[in-house]
């Protein structure tokens, strides 16, 4: 660290918590920073929730609070809005949306993590910004503030001095884009391998969830035509042998499909075809295997569709999600 780094005054973050945070989400930007400070940062965290109250985290564990976060004047270099389960099911509670909206007007920059995002979105930060949240979320999100511009498979998002992060450890990656913003580059690589994470991780979020997503068709004709692209990804699923299974026009196939699931046939089962693609990688088949029983028909198409999705070939792919269930491992070896 230069004598220039530690000659800084403390950066002042506020870390804003509320019964049922998510644990994690508090601990993994937390380690960031106290690894920094480790080699010569200075950042100084406050604690803070409405009232000034200890907090019940989603494990149960009690999170001791450094201060109120209605109180007037209080402000932070950074302010850190973290996530919890219930915040996309429920109303944000009025008295904590109003204190991080008072909170950003007095702070420098203004990040969520995961579902932290919703506070923020109900508190106004994010209108007319690019945002993002935890994959199961992003199209209540979207839904929910329509002007909201969602990015869906971004890890984080960087909108002026607004972010927003992917689920959970996703705010490990965005404590680590922000340490490198005030310090370079060399100081956040020490502390992600310190940490034992990726400086920059690769590709989205959208290779940690399930391409379908969603309920069973209404339609009977849809819901054939969905049991049978299930049953047989590889076959032929061409529109109009889809529609001739359905005893429905290619027109009134493709209409049903837009009008009940807001896609098309085609882009449904490339998502078919793609989910069996990664079931097959997880249990161990190769990218060969899994092409022939998904339907791509070669291992290049297939690496093209992963890069395309997920920005990873389907052999990083395998190697971050197969069963850790090694067959030494499982002998006792």
């Amino acid at each position: 660290m230069s004598s220039r780094a530690r000659s800084r005054p403390p950066h002042r973050v506020g870390v804003v918590v509320f019964d049922g945070v998510k644990l994690l989400d508090v601990a993994g930007p937390s380690e960031v920073f106290s690894e920094a400070n480790r080699i010569g940062t200075d950042y100084r965290l406050t604690l803070c929730s409405v009232g000034g109250r200890q907090v019940a985290s989603s494990t149960g564990l009690r999170i001791p609070v450094d201060a109120d976060a209605s109180s007037a004047g209080l402000g932070f270099d950074t302010l850190l809005v973290m996530g919890g389960d219930a915040l996309p099911t429920r109303p944000i509670d009025p008295a904590l949306r109003d204190a991080v909206g008072d909170l950003a007007a007095r702070s420098g920059r203004v990040c969520s993590i995961c579902t932290g995002a919703f506070i923020l979105a109900a508190a106004g930060l994010l209108d007319g910004r690019r945002a993002t949240t935890h994959w199961r979320h992003t199209q209540l999100l979207r839904r929910a503030y329509p002007g909201i511009a969602v990015e869906p498979d971004a890890i984080f998002v960087r909108d002026g001095r607004t972010f927003t992060s992917a689920g959970v450890t996703a705010g490990i990656d965005l404590a680590l884009a922000l340490l490198e913003d005030d310090h370079g580059e060399d100081t956040a690589r020490q502390v992600a391998q310190s940490l034992v994470v990726f400086l920059q991780r690769p590709g989205g979020q959208s290779q940690f969830s399930p391409t379908l997503l969603g309920p069973r068709p209404h339609t009977s004709a849809l819901r054939t035509v969905f049991d049978a692209v299930a049953a047989d990804p590889a076959a032929d699923h061409s529109v109009p042998v889809l529609a001739a299974l359905a005893s429905l026009s290619p027109r009134h196939l493709t209409r049903l499909f837009r009008e009940e699931l807001g896609t098309t046939p085609a882009k449904y089962v490339d998502a078919v075809r793609f989910d069996g693609a990664k079931a097959a990688l997880e249990a161990g088949r190769s990218v060969g295997e899994a092409a022939e029983l998904a339907g791509y028909g070669s291992a290049e198409t297939l690496r093209r569709a992963f890069v395309s999705h997920l920005g990873v070939s389907p052999r990083t792919y395998q190697q971050r999600f197969r069963s850790a269930q090694r067959p030494d491992a499982a002998r006792g070896r």
